[in-house]
């Protein structure tokens, strides 16, 4: 054994152990329990970042412990590669997208095997590998098949400059994250999947999630959004159609004054008399260049403009003038909201600021409220007025009388929404998965036959960032004959949104490379569902959602057999670094600040605020040059001590220097007691400073096994250890009980091998071992080690601590109390005083109540 622990050599030695052997490749053994640990993809940006460093090395001790445990571990790794940012790279430097991709995968792949991780590398795949995305066409097919898909014109955001569709959270205020030129809305033909046909099971399974953190649970029913009440259709003034809204509030129909549409609601200029439509035009346009989001919050003003056409509340009589308002939204409900200004604080301050009539329907108990004088909306509980036949009915009450009422005069219906609209996967841009789909002007649109998919994305196009989408304008792939007649047809030129790859992956690591269909349904039953998920909480609505949708259409379809695709999810914080920055330069990096000033320019650096390492504000720490410097376990230990893994972690180079340091330590223990250690055989009885530290060694095999095991603290984990290793360099009687000290050495390496694999393979080869640390297995606690001969009780006299006893650990009450109370630091804050009570908590604390 070297002297010095020296990470560069260890390390790769190790990871090339594990290279050879093939250490982590695994294949179904029902003879095993199995366990399958994930953590979510990342794309191929071409080198990984300290986010990566923390999701990775939090799943690999979970792989590593589970190994250890005896568990059948399935841990995985692929590339989300589809996406926006290689046509970017494509479009800046000339380079093909597939070239890009695969060249930072290769890279990527790299850096990850220099961190230790215990990978199946055998089932990596990319998913803009032919092999993945044929099959994510075959289930399109299937989908479209049994009506799950269709296609329809949709209002989306679209950036004119980049010709594309962009989702929700590709615009940044109002603009496109990629050229940050305005986003508009277009109305545009999309392939929808039709997730709104699983809302209520999505949100019912919801409750049956026991391993799911309750925020995210929380996010997702918010986002499913279901509602109950009453669909109510307002006659349109002098014509023969109706709006049809949707309430919760029937309780409030009585006091509604006028009607809002969305900008998107075709009735918007279809109400618009000649005098108005151009006022009405102008608006619609102005309205749909805003972000969707802005135009809901409750700070956003409310603006609005009259079509010039009424509706009739069909309770009231009243004749409602017709507005098109900001904040209504075509995405929930009907795009229509029947206006209660008196009672619902957007419709109020719409109703000031245009001036429109106000009715008081609900009364609170106490007040009496009039329009004039209110200054906001009454939204809480109260009695029915200006309702007719329901005055005095209390309007919780009247929510259930009046739907029964709207139903009886045919004139509404009780019903169910939800806020979850479907999934529009269309995307007009080239590097993705293309849609399997002919357009034929006899036969209109026509599946591509299963045996002829894949549909192959081409490699030779031209990336200009200009006029849309190149497979719109490649031939060679657009150009084809109709599967049905013959006759010349057009292939779809969208390709899918990249949501789709991502939502069925997991799936395919269970059986990667199979080749008769998405999924081989024995292996999958085998390892499904994924036993711990982890990742970002900004993934907790999107990609979860989507996930479980395609987990439960895949099931429908017989491919799969599982409901729900993650038993349990791990949601882990930002890495954080305060940031740099100089009046000349801008932001600087940790590297270019030198003795508190700029390197470039001299200046003093100001020190910001600790923030998410970002690449923009240069706040960031290259992984690569932290292994080089410290380790690929220093940096794993680290990251896993430095803050529990659903908590912000902050960055501290101090800190890392403290992991190294440790590790050190660690080394030297081992290293300076092999000559004692290597031959120690046990012998009993032990006592003293060894029963002591054999103590010490089980209640940490029992704490790090407890915390690490479903619940992640590794930090305070690590911690024990550390405690251990103190008490090893405070063990006096090593050379009378070797063994003791031998048994302690081994768990150090044995608990730590999760945290820092290389360094724990090497000292336990170190050590005479002859397996390696990973099939030694986990260490089991002796119960008859953690009993205690003694113990330390704190004694307080009228409750101010005066002394510290040792006593027996089965020690009786009264033997506690005459020990405390005859200890001579005791003792003298007695004299001249009566005992009036003597207080004993056993294990713990005698209070002495004296006067």
């Amino acid at each position: 054994m070297q002297e010095r622990y020296t990470p560069e050599t260890i390390e790769k030695k190790w990871q090339q152990n594990w290279c050879d052997n093939d250490t982590f490749a695994v294949q179904v053994d029902r003879d095993k329990p199995k366990y399958y640990v994930l953590e979510m993809f990342p794309y191929p940006s071409g080198r990984i970042h300290m986010g990566h460093v923390r999701n990775y090395s939090i799943g690999d001790v979970v792989a590593r412990f589970k190994r250890m445990q005896g568990f059948n571990v399935l841990h995985p790794m692929g590339w989300d590669a589809f996406g926006m940012p290689a046509e970017n790279a494509a479009i800046q430097h000339g380079t093909h997208p597939a070239e890009w991709t695969y060249k930072n995968i290769d890279n990527m792949r790299s850096q990850l095997k220099k961190m230790g991780l215990a990978y199946d590398w055998n089932r990596e795949f990319a998913t803009c590998d032919v092999d993945y995305y044929k099959w994510e066409q075959l289930i399109f097919l299937e989908m479209l098949e049994r009506g799950l898909v269709y296609k329809k014109t949709s209002s989306v955001n679209w950036c004119p400059d980049c010709q594309t569709v962009l989702a929700n959270e590709q615009v940044d205020d109002g603009c496109c994250w990629r050229c940050n030129n305005e986003v508009v809305q277009k109305d545009l033909e999309q392939w929808f999947f039709k997730i709104t046909e699983y809302a209520q099971e999505l949100l019912e399974c919801t409750e049956e999630m026991p391993g799911w953190p309750e925020r995210v649970l929380t996010m997702q029913r918010n986002w499913i959004g279901r509602s109950t009440g009453c669909a109510i259709e307002f006659p349109i003034e002098n014509g023969q159609r109706t709006i049809e809204v949707f309430t919760t509030r029937p309780d409030t129909l009585y006091g509604a004054t006028f009607m809002s549409l969305a900008p998107e609601n075709p009735l918007a200029l279809e109400l618009a008399t000649g005098d108005r439509r151009a006022e009405v035009e102008a608006f619609i346009q102005k309205v749909r260049r805003q972000d969707k989001n802005q135009r809901t919050a409750d700070d956003y003003e409310k603006e609005g403009v009259f079509t010039g056409g009424y509706c009739i509340n069909p309770l009231t009589g009243r004749r409602m003038p017709v507005f098109v308002a900001n904040f209504v939204l075509m995405d929930y409900g009907t795009g229509a909201v029947m206006a209660v200004p008196t009672h619902d604080q957007r419709d109020f301050e719409f109703a000031r600021k245009y001036d429109l009539p106000m009715v008081v329907v609900i009364q609170p108990e106490g007040q009496e409220l009039s329009p004039e004088k209110m200054t906001e909306a009454w939204t809480g509980e109260g009695k029915l007025v200006n309702s007719d036949q329901f005055n005095g009915v209390d309007n919780e009450s009247a929510k259930e009388k009046i739907a029964d009422f709207l139903e009886q005069q045919n004139i509404g219906r009780k019903t169910v929404n939800y806020r979850l609209r479907d999934w529009g996967v269309s995307r007009q841009r080239y590097w993705g998965t293309p849609i399997p789909v002919i357009y034929c002007e006899k036969c209109g649109t026509v599946p591509v036959p299963r045996e002829q998919l894949p549909v192959v994305l081409p490699t030779d196009v031209e990336l200009s960032g200009e006029g849309g989408s190149p497979l719109a304008r490649h031939e060679n792939f657009y150009r084809t004959e109709c599967p049905n007649c013959g006759a010349e047809a057009r292939r779809e030129t969208d390709t899918f949104d990249t949501f789709v790859e991502s939502s069925w992956y997991f799936l395919r690591y269970a059986c990667a490379g199979y080749a008769e269909g998405p999924v081989e349904r024995d292996s999958v039953d085998y390892w499904l569902p994924v036993d711990q998920y982890i990742g970002g909480i900004e993934h907790a609505v999107m990609h979860l959602l989507y996930a479980r949708f395609f987990t439960k259409v895949l099931r429908d379809l017989g491919f799969v057999g599982l409901d729900e695709p993650f038993e349990n999810l791990l949601t882990q914080g930002m890495v954080c670094m305060e940031t740099l920055s100089c009046p000349e330069h801008g932001w600087l990096y940790p590297e270019e600040v030198q003795d508190g000033k700029c390197c470039k320019c001299g200046s003093a650096a100001k020190t910001g605020r600790n923030e998410k390492m970002s690449k923009s504000k240069k706040n960031v720490i290259d992984p690569d040059t932290l292994i080089s410097t410290y380790g690929a376990d220093t940096a794993r230990l680290f990251i896993l001590f430095a803050a529990p893994p659903e908590k912000d972690l902050e960055w501290s180079d101090q800190a890392v220097e403290g992991c190294f340091r440790f590790l050190n330590r660690v080394w030297r223990a081992v290293y300076d007691n092999l000559d004692l250690v290597r031959q120690a055989v046990a012998t009993e009885p032990v006592e003293g400073a060894a029963r002591d530290l054999r103590r010490v060694t089980h209640r940490t095999i029992k704490k790090v096994t407890e915390d690490i095991d479903g619940r992640f603290h590794f930090n305070t984990a690590i911690a024990a250890v550390m405690e251990l290793v103190n008490a090893v360099y405070g063990f006096d009687e090593k050379q009378k009980y070797p063994w003791v000290l031998r048994e302690a050495l081994e768990t150090i390496v044995r608990l730590l091998a999760p945290f820092v694999p290389h360094v724990s393979e090497e000292l336990w080869a170190c050590l005479g071992n002859e397996t390696t640390v990973e099939q030694q297995g986990w260490p089991a606690w002796d119960p008859e080690a953690l009993v205690q001969d003694e113990v330390t009780i704190v004694v307080q006299v009228n409750g101010k601590v005066r002394g510290k006893v040792n006593v027996a650990a089965d020690a009786d009450e009264a033997q506690v109390r005459e020990t405390a109370l005859s200890s001579p630091n005791v003792s003298r804050f007695l004299e001249g005083v009566t005992v009036r009570k003597v207080i004993v908590i056993p294990g713990r604390l005698v209070n002495v109540v004296a006067n």
